[in-house]
C-alpha cells in the first residue's frame, strides 16, 4: 500500500542541525588585527592625536604672530599633519570597533526567522514517519524525542551578573501597560492575585523606567503575601540584614539568647561580652514600672475658656469611668488608664494612656481615642477636632513628655558586677568606669543638651533587637531614651550599674512580628505571639529583655572606652579587606 505524504504550504527544509552561534566557536574580533593590545594602541593614538594638535596650533600661532604664510610648512609640520590624519582615522575606527564587532558576531537573520518553521517541520516529519510497515531490526526508525529548547544566547559582552528571568507574553503586556501608565503599579496584587508575580513585574517596570539594575536586590525566597495590606506596599524585593546572637543574658533568673540584626561590626561581639560579665556576676534584675501606650489628639474651640472647660471635664475623676467605658469598646485588650491635658490658647491637647495587651498598640489606642472624641461632641458641639495626633503623644520623636511621663513600657534594669570580672573580662577598673560614666554619660550629655540621651549607645542595641523581632525601627527614637548610672559599692570593690528606660515601645503581635524571620527571633526569646497566661505578658517580657541587652551593651562599650580599646576593636571587627562585590556576585 502506497504511503501518501501530506503536502505542506511551506517548503520542507533539511534536518541538518541549525548552526548555533557560540562565543567559544567564533571569537574573532576586529581588535585582533592590531599589533599591540587594544588598550595600549588606544593610549598611543590618543596621546599622539592631542600632542600633534597642540604642536600644530602652537606653530600656526607663531606664524600668525610673525606674519608667515600658513601654507609654508616645514618637514616637522608635514610629519605632524600626517600623524594627525593617521591618529584621527584610528580614533574614528576605535569608536566604531564595538559596532563592527557586534556586526561580526551577530547571528544571521535566517537563524531566527527559520526557528518557527523548523519546529513546525519537525512535528510534520514526525507524523510522516509514523508508518504502519515494520522496521528492520538493524534500523532504528523511532523519531528522537524533542528536547526542551535551550534559551538562545546572543553574542554579546559577558558580564559577571545574575541572569534575568524571562517574562511571559502576558507579563510583558502588563509591564508595558504599567510603564505606559494605563495600569497603576499599586493595583498589581489585586489584579493578578499573585503577590510575588506582582513584585516581579513591578521590579521590571522600575528597571525599565529608571534604567538602573536591581540585580543585587533579592526577589526570591520571600513570602510577599504575608506583607500585603499590613507591612509594605508596592514591594520590589527585600533587604538582607545579618542576625547575630548575644548571650546567654541572665535576667531575672532566666537565660535569654538575644537576636540582633545589624550591619555594624563589633556591636554583637561587644554586647555578648557584656552578657558574659553579667552572667558570671550572678545576672541582672529588671522591673517593669509602667505599661501604657499614648495618643494625643488636638482639638480647637472658639475661646480658651471653652478649651479649659473640656480640660476640667476630662480631669474630673467622676467622669473617668464613663470615658473608660466608651474608650474600652474599641478592643477587648484596650483599657484606658488616664488622660492628661495641656492647653495652648484655645487649643487643647488630650494625651490618652491605655494598656494594649501584647500589641504595641498604636492603632488600638487611636480607635479608642476616636470613640471618646465622638462621644464628647455630644456635649461639646463647638469642639473642632484638628487631628487625631497632635504630637503631644509623642510618637517617633524625641520629646520631654516621653522622658518624664513614659510611653509604652517603662523599665529599670540593674546588675552588680564583681571587681574581678571588671578587671579580667572587661579589662578595666571600677573606678575608671564610674568616673567615665559621670563625665561622659551624665556631664557630657548635659553639656550637649541631650534629651533622654544620657547613655553611651543604647540606640545601637534597641535598633538591632527591634529589627530582628519585627518592631517599628522608627520608634527607636523614644525607645532609646535611657540614663545609665554607675556606682562603686562594697568599699569600691564592685560596680553597680543600671539603665532606666521610660519609653520602650514593643509588641509581640501585629505588624512585622508575624513575618517568618522576625517570628523566629521572637520564638528564640520565648515571647512569640500573645501570652496565654496573662494579656500583655510577652510584650512586657520583651521590654525587659531589651533593657537587659542595653545594660550589657552599655557595660561593655563603656569598658572599652575606659580601657582605650574602642578604636582597636572597631579596626579589628568593623573593617574588612575582602571584596564584598565578589562575594555577592
Amino acid at each position: 500500500m502506497e504511503v501518501r505524504r501530506r503536502s505542506s504550504t511551506k517548503p520542507i527544509q533539511s534536518l541538518k542541525p541549525t548552526k548555533t552561534i557560540s562565543l567559544e566557536e567564533d571569537s574573532t574580533k576586529a581588535s585582533d588585527a592590531l599589533p599591540l593590545p587594544l588598550y595600549i594602541m588606544n593610549a598611543v593614538f590618543f596621546t599622539l592625536f592631542f600632542s600633534v594638535v597642540y604642536f600644530l596650533l602652537s606653530r600656526w600661532r607663531e606664524k600668525i604672530r610673525i606674519s608667515t604664510p600658513l601654507h609654508v610648512v616645514t618637514f616637522s609640520e608635514i610629519v605632524a599633519i600626517l600623524a594627525l590624519v593617521a591618529s584621527f582615522i584610528y580614533l574614528l575606527g576605535f569608536f566604531g570597533l564595538d559596532f563592527v564587532q557586534s556586526l561580526i558576531l551577530r547571528p544571521s537573520t535566517d537563524v531566527w526567522n527559520s526557528e518557527d518553521d523548523e519546529e513546525e517541520n519537525e512535528v510534520l516529519l514526525r507524523k510522516e514517519d509514523a508508518r504502519k510497515v515494520p522496521c528492520g531490526q538493524a534500523l532504528d526508525c523511532s523519531f528522537p524525542p524533542l528536547s526542551p529548547s535551550a534559551p538562545t544566547v546572543t553574542a554579546q559582552k559577558v558580564f559577571d551578573e545574575k541572569p534575568v528571568a524571562v517574562t511571559t507574553e502576558e507579563d510583558e503586556e502588563i509591564i508595558k501597560s504599567v510603564v505606559a501608565g494605563t495600569t497603576p503599579s499599586y493595583s498589581l496584587e489585586s489584579k493578578l492575585g499573585d503577590c510575588k508575580r506582582a513584585a516581579a513585574i513591578r521590579r521590571e517596570v522600575l528597571q525599565r523606567l529608571t534604567g538602573k539594575s536591581l540585580s543585587g536586590l533579592p526577589l526570591d525566597g520571600f513570602d510577599y503575601a504575608s506583607i500585603l495590606g499590613q507591612c509594605c506596599e508596592m514591594p520590589v524585593g527585600y533587604v538582607q540584614i545579618p542576625v547575630g546572637i548575644a548571650g546567654p543574658l541572665l535576667l531575672n533568673g532566666r537565660e535569654y539568647t538575644v537576636p540582633m540584626a545589624t550591619t555594624e561590626g563589633c556591636l554583637v561581639a561587644s554586647t555578648n561580652r557584656g552578657c558574659k560579665a553579667i552572667h558570671v556576676s550572678g545576672g541582672a534584675t529588671s522591673v517593669l514600672l509602667k505599661d501604657g501606650m499614648t495618643r494625643a489628639p488636638v482639638v480647637r474651640f472658639g475661646t480658651a475658656k471653652r478649651a479649659a472647660d473640656l480640660k476640667l471635664y476630662l480631669e474630673d475623676p467622676e467622669n473617668f469611668e464613663t470615658l473608660s467605658v466608651v474608650f474600652n469598646r474599641s478592643s477587648r485588650f484596650a483599657r484606658l488608664q488616664g488622660i492628661k491635658c495641656a492647653i495652648a490658647g484655645k487649643n487643647l491637647y488630650l494625651r490618652f494612656t491605655c494598656s494594649t495587651g501584647d500589641a504595641m498598640g498604636m492603632n488600638m489606642v487611636s480607635k479608642g481615642v476616636q470613640n471618646v472624641l465622638d462621644f464628647l461632641q455630644t456635649d461639646f458641639r463647638d469642639m473642632d477636632v484638628i487631628g487625631i495626633s497632635g504630637n503631644f503623644c509623642s510618637d517617633k520623636k524625641s520629646a520631654a513628655v516621653n522622658w518624664i511621663e513614659g510611653r509604652g513600657k517603662s523599665v529599670v534594669c540593674e546588675a552588680i558586677i564583681k571587681g574581678d570580672v571588671v578587671r579580667k573580662i572587661l579589662k578595666t577598673s571600677v573606678e575608671s568606669l564610674v568616673e567615665l560614666n559621670m563625665l561622659k554619660n551624665l556631664t557630657g550629655s548635659a553639656m550637649a543638651g541631650a534629651l533622654g540621651g544620657f547613655n553611651a549607645h543604647a540606640g545601637n542595641i534597641v535598633s538591632a533587637v527591634y529589627i530582628a523581632t519585627g518592631q517599628d525601627p522608627a520608634q527607636n527614637v523614644e525607645s532609646s531614651h535611657c540614663i545609665t548610672m554607675m556606682e562603686a559599692i562594697n568599699d569600691g570593690k564592685d560596680l553597680h550599674i543600671s539603665v532606666t528606660m521610660p519609653s520602650i515601645e514593643v509588641g509581640t503581635v501585629g505588624g512585622g512580628t508575624q513575618l517568618a524571620s522576625q517570628s523566629a527571633c521572637l520564638n528564640l526569646l520565648g515571647v512569640k505571639g500573645a501570652s496565654k497566661e496573662s494579656p500583655g505578658g510577652n510584650s512586657r517580657m520583651l521590654a525587659t529583655i531589651v533593657a537587659g541587652a542595653v545594660l550589657a551593651g552599655e557595660l561593655s562599650v563603656m569598658s572599652a572606652v575606659a580601657a582605650g580599646q574602642l578604636i582597636n576593636s572597631h579596626m579589628k571587627y568593623n573593617r574588612s579587606n575582602k571584596d564584598v562585590s565578589k562575594a555577592t556576585s
